[in-house]
């Protein structure tokens, strides 16, 4: 490979003169991937509840020299759903690339437990809305020539945590999901893939990496020895939005730090000799 077949390589995973919709976008993966999709030359529109700490992240979109759009929305309210949309598309015209990054875990407990309240906060914001968010931006995608859109599931919609039934469910509703995207959309050039993080050091997951023996026994139990950073997610969604990614669709990429391939991990699935 030649210095200019490297150099036209590299330009695949650039997406300068796109446009990316990011839901969650004021803190934890969902600002750190809505910045590293600026600094790849998208210009990006905000979604989260609280419009001071979407300005803040619009203003470091900014200044790379991108443009930003901060939008306060309850995105598992469908009309705000609609409005994002549609006041994405008044300021850039158009939507190419939908990171569905807005979750949550209300509870952790038992599924004798948990009420169903809990189960439509979890299952309202972690899969309806992604779904009618995807619903929404893929007719725009579909007029406009394709896109990408990437999910953020969890490790957990493959394999559920102890006391987190609701949300591992959810998360697997995710994965599929994605997989029903990308059958139905490739014809219109439209592709879905997902992340699957495993734990991430993020306000949502606090309860997982604040607790020293539930931090201990998940980083004695990941084969890289700690849990992730959200930066450490960029990466693969700057892959899924490229055109580097151009014939990859329906698929899971899963960044836990080799939790699933880890010898203590899997020796524990394996029963005692009788």
């Amino acid at each position: 490979m030649n210095g200019e077949d490297r150099e036209s390589f590299l330009k695949k995973f650039r997406v300068d003169g796109k446009v990316a919709l990011v839901t969650g976008g004021s803190r934890g993966i969902g600002r750190s991937i809505a910045l590293g999709l600026a600094e790849a030359g998208a210009d990006v529109a905000l979604a989260s509840r609280k419009l001071p700490d979407l300005e803040a992240v619009a203003e470091e979109i900014e200044g790379m020299g991108r443009k930003a759009l901060a939008v306060a929305a309850n995105v598992r309210h469908l009309p705000e759903v609609d409005t994002l949309v549609e006041r994405t598309v008044a300021e850039f015209g158009r939507v190419d690339i939908l990171v569905n990054n807005a979750g949550t875990n209300v509870a952790f407990d038992s599924v004798f437990n948990m009420d169903e309240k809990i189960w439509d906060v979890i299952m309202g914001l972690n899969l309806k809305t992604s779904y009618f968010l995807s619903q929404a931006v893929g007719k725009i995608m579909r007029e406009k020539g394709g896109g990408s859109i990437i999910n953020i599931a969890s490790e957990e919609g493959m394999r559920p945590g102890v006391g987190r039934s609701i949300y591992a469910i959810s998360k697997a509703g995710v994965i599929m999901l994605t997989k029903a995207l990308a059958q139905e959309w490739g014809q219109y050039n439209i592709r879905a893939n997902a992340i699957a993080p495993g734990v991430v050091k993020t306000r949502l997951s606090t309860a997982l990496w604040s607790d020293p023996v539930i931090r201990g026994n998940t980083e004695d139990d990941t084969a890289l020895g700690r849990i992730a950073e959200p930066e450490e997610m960029v990466g693969a969604a700057l892959f899924l939005a490229s055109e580097a990614s151009s014939y990859m669709t329906g698929e899971t990429l899963t960044l836990n730090g080799g939790l699933f391939a880890s010898v203590r991990t899997l020796l524990s699935t394996i029963p005692p000799k009788q």
